[in-house]
């Protein structure tokens, strides 16, 4: 646990001090590091035009590689929260403070800001078949490689989220060779793929037998579905089909005016 002391950095903009969240122990260090810089950028704490420290000093501040560090500002600049500009720095967006009303952020993050710990399991992973209707769901050519992922996110050891995965190969290349056993296909596709445009639905559905396998629950128990599908240009990058339980979830946005 950081001390307050080490929280807080002299800005280089002479607007005082300004505080670098801690890291939450949680996961590989450059997401960690992603979740700590993004929860001051979202919560408005560092507003848009500010300068972030510069790499050399989080990659001291964290005692983290300096590619680490470089892996999480990517991050942050591919989903548009900072901007990555030559002789000034990374800063902050307009952006960012014009984030959707509703957005999905990662289970992980979403498991930490209740204060449980975080689990996540890979429980299916392969190439879908030539011809098989799957690929229609994301819009695909019959014959376009597509991964199909399956797995669950724990909240405290209990099933929290499960998730159905497609992912467009041909947008993602280099999804077939990672270690997804380790970090959630969410989490690598944004730190990863640039997309352009996302589209939300939410509903609710009745769980299936496979759903209520892994949720716990029993078969049509009541589910809480979100769908998130992310474009990059015209080209389809994912589809990801979220199952909560519904008798003890809820879906909730925070924001305020652009004016």
């Amino acid at each position: 646990m950081l001390t307050d002391v080490q929280e807080r950095v002299c800005s280089d903009q002479g607007s005082g001090d300004v505080r670098i969240p801690p890291l939450d122990g949680e996961g590989p260090v450059w997401l960690q590091i992603r979740r700590s810089l993004a929860m001051a950028i979202l919560t408005g704490e560092w507003p848009a035009g500010m300068r972030l420290p510069t790499e050399l000093f989080l990659t001291s501040y964290y005692s983290a590689a300096r590619m680490t560090v470089n892996k999480a500002l990517q991050s942050l600049a591919s989903e548009g929260l900072v901007e990555r500009r030559p002789k000034v720095g990374t800063v902050v967006t307009a952006r960012a403070r014009e984030r959707p009303v509703f957005e999905i952020w990662d289970a992980a993050s979403a498991v930490q800001r209740t204060g449980g710990h975080y689990g996540y399991r890979l429980l299916e992973c392969g190439m879908v078949p030539d011809e098989s209707p799957l690929r229609s769901e994301l819009e695909l050519a019959p014959t376009t490689p597509t991964i199909r992922m399956l797995c669950l996110h724990l909240s405290d050891g209990r099933p929290f989220q499960l998730e159905e995965r497609l992912v467009n190969v041909d947008a993602a290349p280099k999804i077939t060779c990672q270690p997804l056993e380790d970090v959630s296909p969410g989490q690598w596709l944004l730190a990863n793929v640039p997309w352009t445009e996302a589209r939300h639905s939410i509903s609710a559905r009745g769980a299936t037998a496979m759903v209520a396998t892994h949720l716990a629950l029993t078969e049509n128990d009541a589910c809480l579905v979100v769908e998130r599908r992310t474009w990059n240009g015209t080209i389809p990058v994912t589809l990801g089909r979220f199952w909560y339980p519904g008798d003890d979830h809820s879906l909730e946005g925070q924001f305020r005016p652009s004016w």
